[in-house]
């Protein structure tokens, strides 16, 4: 039976690309830059699993994601060919994914959720960023789990395992809920439960993660119809 539900984040629970096109439209404006925004945006985010490829190669020192989110930051600069940013700047544009906000259905979905499990993270965001959503967003969850915990991003397996340790339950007593199929084949790997929640984070160019694949326990529109689901499951027994 499920007793935790944890959460991946970015895209699950937060619209990082719209959040972030409004920061930097308004960043640009206020210091006359011109670029192309959302392609800046898309780029950013794009960045996110080949910067944590490096890490897992050893070819960067262990970081977390608000360095590596830094150091992406520094070369599209570069590409881009934004005039030179100061330091502050630099460290502003950076903490913007601290400030997302989250999908409309979040906040009352997670308060549902909590009258029959536990809730939590299990992102690749380090902790400092996961408390600045949640505070941010007004996110309630009973427990914050990061990659930076365990030192290892996910898919490794250790990060999924790891969670199920730490709450003192088995891999099945625990559900990951994503909008991305490969995070939860690599729990299903692990043995966890896994839902799956359509999100269109990618805006117009969302071209995978449209619907789930084979061997997802369970589909939700939202979290609120997460939350509905698992309630009847666990009250008829099949959760």
């Amino acid at each position: 039976m499920v007793k935790a539900v944890l959460f991946d984040v970015f895209g699950t629970l937060v619209d990082w690309r719209t959040s972030l096109i409004r920061f930097f439209e308004t960043f640009g404006r206020e210091r006359g830059i011109a670029a192309d925004w959302p392609q800046f945006v898309d780029e950013w985010r794009e960045s996110y699993a080949p910067t944590m490829d490096l890490v897992r190669r050893g070819d960067l020192p262990w970081i977390n994601l608000d360095g590596l989110h830094r150091y992406a930051f520094d070369a599209l600069v570069q590409q881009f060919g934004l005039p030179d940013l100061s330091e502050e700047e630099r460290e502003h544009c950076t903490l913007a994914w601290h400030r997302l906000d989250p999908w409309p259905d979040v906040r009352d979905g997670l308060l549902s959720l909590r009258s029959h499990v536990l809730t939590g993270t299990l992102s690749n965001g380090n902790i400092r960023l996961l408390a600045d959503l949640a505070h941010y967003g007004d996110l309630r969850f009973d427990v914050i789990l990061s990659a930076e915990i365990f030192r290892h991003y996910k898919p490794d397996s250790q990060t999924y395992l790891g969670a199920a340790e730490l709450l003192q339950l088995a891999p099945g007593e625990v559900m990951l809920a994503a909008a991305h199929n490969g995070d939860l084949r690599a729990a299903a790997n692990c043995g966890l439960r896994t839902a799956f929640i359509a999100r269109p984070e990618w805006g117009p160019n969302q071209h995978s993660d449209l619907r789930a694949e084979g061997g997802i326990d369970l589909t939700a529109q939202d979290v609120i119809d997460l939350a509905e689901r698992l309630e009847e499951r666990l009250r008829t027994g099949e959760g």
